[in-house]
């Protein structure tokens, strides 16, 4: 196996995007490790406000153009020009190609530039519906049918065994898909940590979008409160589902006791999660649930859905935190671990454990392997 001298990522979006999340991150940590074995990373990805149509970051070259649909065309149309001479990737053609399949992918394997990984988080049968009637049933036909036939002789990686069997009901052969879970930072070293806090506070860290069901967490909270269980909420994160989260706080009578952050830098976010007695993430769905590990690193338990998919792989049940089937069950989970310290504590010193096994060296290094197998070098 020959490691690739040029990796092309492809995304509809990077960390900088005001929609940009866990997905990118993977891919940005990813590349940067790429970058510090000497390997050339360009990141293809639609362009937003105020962005530099180029930019070099960690390392990584960042290509711009397009926009949420637009990206996709454009960028087979740059590789395509790159292919002739032109454009911003002319004169370097990548080994080897990660298409991010969010939703759809941009099929880069038909233009033959390179052999192409696909990268697929999760399936999104469940959030289709969001982008209205017809466009989520074209959507979910291209994500289910047209994708792995496109992609029949391609190998995949997602990030845990849920999204993996997820993909093989979908008909990709499962002897092509690796399993490259999320790798995890080290808690920046300014952090400060602070004493329990009172009231309890509980925490989401997410964006804010309609799948992501931050809407539970404020009825999680509302119900405690109803029944004498003082507890806070602190929301960190943004995204275009922003207004109908705080209309929904003011409703439920709870929007003196939440506090939306929106975007924080990385010391900030990780104060918020240290001061936390339990994470909430009530997503329809989920990959991994890098937040389940950040929020693990101060030995804070998370509460999730079991059939989100990924998180009944992120959270061990009973052990590093708490899987429930309905927002009942979650009030009731939420209940307990707020009101048995203990309990939260054996949980989150477990979850600090588990934390410990996971980084974007290992994570980086395995990428590589699976690019090196398939890289044309």
């Amino acid at each position: 196996m020959t490691p690739p001298t040029h990796v092309l990522l492809l995304c509809w979006r990077d960390t900088g995007h005001p929609q940009g999340g866990g997905s990118e991150t993977y891919l940005e940590r990813v590349g940067a490790e790429m970058v510090a074995r000497g390997i050339e990373v360009t990141y293809l990805t639609a362009a937003y406000p105020d962005a530099a149509r180029q930019e070099r970051r960690d390392g990584i070259r960042f290509v711009r153009v397009g926009g949420r649909i637009t990206v996709y065309p454009r960028a087979l149309a740059l590789l395509v020009a790159g292919r002739l001479g032109r454009g911003p990737l002319a004169g370097r053609a990548p080994d080897a190609i990660v298409d991010t399949q969010n939703g759809v992918p941009f099929f880069a394997t038909l233009t033959r530039v390179a052999p192409t990984v696909v990268l697929v988080h999760h399936c999104h049968r469940e959030q289709w519906p969001v982008a209205g009637r017809a466009l989520g049933r074209l959507g979910w036909f291209i994500e289910s049918r047209i994708s792995p036939w496109i992609h029949r002789r391609s190998r995949y990686v997602t990030v845990s065994a849920p999204s993996r069997r997820e993909l093989a009901q979908l008909g990709v052969d499962e002897t092509r898909i690796d399993v490259i879970r999320n790798g995890l930072d080290p808690v920046p070293a300014q952090v400060r940590t602070s004493a329990a806090a009172t009231p309890p506070r509980l925490c989401v860290l997410s964006r804010l979008v309609p799948h992501k069901q931050v809407e539970h967490a404020l009825t999680v909270v509302a119900d405690l409160r109803r029944t004498g269980v003082d507890v806070a909420l602190d929301v960190i994160g943004d995204g275009w589902w922003s207004d109908e989260l705080r209309t929904a706080a003011t409703e439920r009578g709870v929007d003196e006791a939440v506090t939306f952050h929106g975007h924080v830098d990385e010391v900030t976010k990780h104060e918020i999660l240290a001061r936390a007695r339990v994470h909430l993430m009530p997503s329809r769905k989920e990959g991994w649930g890098l937040a389940v590990m950040e929020a693990a690193q101060h030995g804070v338990p998370t509460i999730g859905y079991r059939s989100s998919a990924g998180l009944a792989e992120s959270i061990d049940d009973g052990q590093t935190g708490l899987l429930v089937d309905s927002i009942d069950e979650f009030t009731s989970a939420a209940r307990k671990l707020v009101e048995d310290s203990d309990e939260s504590r054996r949980l989150g010193e477990a979850a600090q454990a588990k934390s410990r096994h996971y980084s974007w060296s290992v994570t980086g290094a395995q990428m590589l392997n699976v690019l090196g197998a398939v890289s044309r070098r």
